[in-house]
């Protein structure tokens, strides 16, 4: 067996073409007892060449070589190497996956979150009827600029406009609290946060509750409690008088104006910390200009107020004679006020001159509505008003002069304030001379004559004195 392996793995192995086949040399009778004779030195020679031709043919075949084989020289080790990173590359496969589906699940938890404060911040937008408080806190900050000296206190002025916002805030969240069912019949209040059911009425009352309280402290923290009581008061005029009565009686308009000239007194106290007879011209205009402004609107959402449940001036006039009539009557009362701003010393003569022509404008679309009551002149009249208030608050502002009142109370409390500084030195000189007086005298030295040293110089004369 192991020869013919030898001899098939031989060089000379008839299998191969090319080689002569090896012929061993027949060594005599093998079944004779006598030994065999020992072969010559050529045929040990050849034998011992066949031997070590066939172990490199073997190991050739079990070890290929890697100069002339490298692919087939490294294939045991790329397999094993494969076999041992099979685990890694797996186990690393499941970490990607796993950290793909973190930041999956990390971005939806980032959406849901962001959806959310979206959806609550149009709630809360909504609830808070931001552009009616931006015009509120607009009147408040005039009545400050209005009630201020010299000089505007533009941090006060940033302050007590902030917490006027969220006071108008929670009013106008409470009035839509109370009026779900109400706001719920009319087309143009439907799709408010409460009747569409985006928000809860709990959540709208503690919105309500914590931004108002929040506003009022701010106010009487920066401002000061004259404003913060005249705000804490508007809130609840507006939510619990005002709110109710639109469903009882028509005079909610009159009530309603009430509320809408507070601010601007709001703005004043908040500056001047006191109220004067021309505080008053800023707050009348409101009041007078609300009246044909509502008016002409409830003239023309006569329909939509009536499905509601409100009880509105226009209801009892079909005609609407009476309601032009009400609008003229007011807009008459708003043309001295420009004369009396003059007069109290609130604003410079042109601004009466400017805001008399402003009213005769508003006056003149509210006569033609007396005229002719139809909704094209009552929409003709509830624009002219929306740009009558922005033109009388910018004129007034523009023109206005400072607060005497503020000022003479700056002079004065500057003045006592250097009196009691120069009584307060005087005190603390007084009392510094009493100290000094009351220290114990020390004897004075008799001046030398001559000065000498003792030590380390003994032998100088000693210091004589005067007797």
């Amino acid at each position: 067996m192991a020869i013919s392996l030898l001899a098939f793995l031989s060089p000379a192995h008839p299998s191969r073409p090319g080689h002569t086949p090896y012929l061993p040399i027949p060594t005599g009778n093998r079944a004779s007892s006598s030994p065999p004779a020992p072969p010559p030195a050529a045929t040990m020679w050849r034998g011992g060449a066949i031997a070590a031709s066939a172990a490199r043919a073997l190991r050739s075949r079990l070890i290929p070589d890697p100069i002339h084989h490298p692919a087939t020289s490294l294939t045991p080790i790329a397999s094993a190497r494969a076999s041992s990173s099979a685990p890694s590359a797996a186990a690393a496969n499941n970490v990607v996956e796993e950290a793909a589906a973190a930041a999956v699940s990390v971005s939806q938890q980032a959406g849901s979150v962001s959806n959310a404060l979206h959806h609550y911040g149009r709630c809360y937008w909504e609830l808070s009827k931001a552009r009616l408080s931006a015009l509120v806190v607009a009147t408040s900050g005039a009545g400050y600029v209005l009630g201020s000296g010299n000089v505007v206190d533009i941090a006060g002025l940033c302050c007590t406009c902030a917490g006027t916002m969220m006071v108008a805030a929670s009013a106008n969240t409470l009035n839509q609290v109370f009026e779900i069912k109400n706001d719920a019949k009319m087309k143009r209040t439907m799709r408010r946060p409460l009747p569409s059911g985006r928000i809860s009425p709990a959540h709208a009352a503690m919105w309500a509750t914590s931004v108002g309280a929040a506003g009022t402290a701010l106010l009487a923290w920066k401002a000061n409690g004259l404003a913060a009581g005249l705000a804490a008061s508007n809130l609840v005029l507006y939510a619990f008088v005002y709110t109710p009565l639109k469903q009882i009686h028509p005079v909610n308009t009159w009530v309603g104006a009430v509320v809408g000239a507070i601010p601007p007194l709001l703005g004043w106290a908040a500056a001047s910390t006191e109220l004067s007879l021309n505080a008053m011209v800023l707050p009348a205009a409101l009041y007078y200009w609300q009246i044909p402004h509502f008016m002409a609107l409830a003239y023309l959402c006569r329909d939509d107020y009536l499905a509601g449940g409100y009880r509105m001036f226009s209801f009892a006039d079909p005609s609407g004679k009476k309601t032009a009539w009400v609008s003229l009557r007011n807009c008459l009362y708003m043309l001295p006020l420009g004369l009396f701003a003059y007069n109290w010393g609130l604003s410079s003569e042109w601004f009466g001159l400017e805001a008399s022509l402003l009213t005769m404008g508003l006056t003149i679309g509210a006569l033609s509505f007396v005229l002719e009551p139809s909704p094209k002149t009552a929409r003709r009249m509830f624009y002219g008003s929306l740009l009558y208030l922005p033109a009388f608050m910018a004129g007034l502002l523009l023109h206005r002069l400072p607060n005497e009142q503020k000022v003479h109370n700056l002079t004065e409390k500057s003045e006592l304030d250097g009196v009691l500084y120069g009584a307060d030195l005087q005190d603390d000189q007084r009392a510094r001379q009493k100290y000094e007086d009351r220290k114990p005298s020390r004897g004075q030295s008799r001046p030398p004559v001559a000065y000498a040293s003792v030590a380390p110089f003994p032998f100088l004369p000693v210091p004589i004195y005067e007797s």
